[in-house]
């Protein structure tokens, strides 16, 4: 392919925001899996009447000529709102309230529900989905608002509902390390999903919360094959740094469960048991599992991602998909949306039964403590 060197400016914004980059960028060699990314391309946000294909799988809006593809930067964009503490109203998903102080997440996740949800901002759910990260810079100032509110009973708040609060920018701005702190002036429940090792920084605060059993943490591990964890979740931590993790929190007294979330039929479906052993060797509690949906845009993203990741075995994990949803590759009925149904969904639970037998028994998680907030609740004498 003759690359050409002319500069041309998008005529489609993306997250409203012009974009002037290398005419060459825009194409991809047919087949070619882009490293260290989840989605293989940017698709055609649904609420964008203005979205169209142009600016399908241009990698780098900064890109020079000769630079890989797959260096695409991130771009962090500040944000306001107005709330932050989410009403989960789903009745399936097992939290009652989420706090995400992330909108995005560079961690690449193919499979990812939460990418749908980047449409709403303005971006699209493949490659904005992980290279356009909103920072929620007055997430803490808002969460003490919520606090103080006098109608506010306490309730577990966990992070993240929607996108991992420890992904790589974590790193830079230490908004969830800050909003740990304020839950535990208050001495707040909170819930924490992850995976990364990053978690790990902030285990002098989250040893502390579980001191007075204000925390528990959900440590997602998909798979123990390296490989498969290198194209399913490009910039997540390792295996062994995750089983790490959950090792040293389980030994601070931090109760983990670990999500083998999603089970993927063709793809990760045959370590269940392997999975659940060792999440037991170390220290986690209790283990839970979704089998994979793919609902929305992310039917399209998967499907584009593993015809150019796992091109020899595309259409049999996509029909063992629909097999797990009445044919379709989404199931959006409540209840059995998240636990799929026939006969290989129905198996993937016989395992999972088994396994928590086998190496959980007598392991489980208390609920967390809700009493002392009201003598912390902000505005109280008792803090002074």
């Amino acid at each position: 392919m003759e690359k050409s060197n002319q500069v041309i400016l998008i005529s489609t914004l993306i997250g409203n925001i012009p974009y002037i980059c290398n005419k060459s960028y825009f194409m991809q060699v047919e087949g070619e899996h882009l490293k260290g990314r989840g989605a293989q391309r940017h698709i055609a946000n649904r609420f964008d009447a203005n979205s169209h294909e142009l600016r399908d799988d241009f990698l780098n809006y900064c890109a020079q000529e000769g630079d890989e593809p797959q260096d695409l930067k991130t771009l962090f964009i500040d944000t306001f709102p107005k709330t932050i503490v989410n009403k989960v109203e789903s009745p399936d998903v097992g939290m009652e309230y989420s706090l995400n102080p992330y909108q995005g997440c560079e961690h690449g996740c193919v499979y990812c529900y939460a990418r749908n949800s980047h449409e709403y901002w303005g971006y699209d759910a493949g490659l904005d989905f992980e290279s356009r990260i909103l920072v929620k810079r007055n997430a803490v100032r808002l969460l003490e608002k919520h606090l103080a509110k006098k109608s506010w009973q306490a309730s577990p708040i966990v992070l993240s509902g929607n996108t991992d609060c420890y992904q790589p920018a974590e790193k830079q701005f230490k908004i969830t390390r800050k909003l740990l702190e304020t839950f535990l002036n208050y001495r707040h429940p909170v819930a924490i999903i992850t995976k990364n090792a990053l978690i790990q920084r902030d285990l002098d605060i989250i040893k502390e919360l579980a001191s007075y059993n204000l925390i528990q943490v959900n440590m997602s591990i998909t798979t123990l094959e390296e490989k498969t964890r290198r194209l399913l979740e490009p910039r997540t931590a390792s295996i062994k740094k995750r089983l790490e993790t959950v090792k040293k929190l389980a030994e601070v007294g931090v109760p983990v469960n670990v999500m083998t979330a999603p089970i993927i039929p063709g793809i990760n479906s045959h370590e269940v048991l392997p999975l659940i052993k060792a999440a037991a060797d170390h220290g986690a509690k209790s283990v839970g599992y979704t089998v994979v949906r793919l609902n929305g845009a992310i039917g399209k993203i998967f499907e584009q991602w593993l015809k150019t990741a796992m091109p020899d075995r595309a259409d049999k994990v996509l029909n063992q998909i629909a097999a797990c949803h009445e044919g379709n590759l989404n199931d959006s009925q409540f209840g059995r949306r998240m636990r799929g149904s026939g006969e290989f969904a129905k198996q993937i639970a016989a395992q999972m039964e088994l396994g928590r037998k086998k190496y959980l028994k007598g392991r489980s998680i208390a609920p967390l403590n809700c009493e002392l907030f009201e003598q912390y609740r902000p505005g109280q004498l008792s803090l002074f």
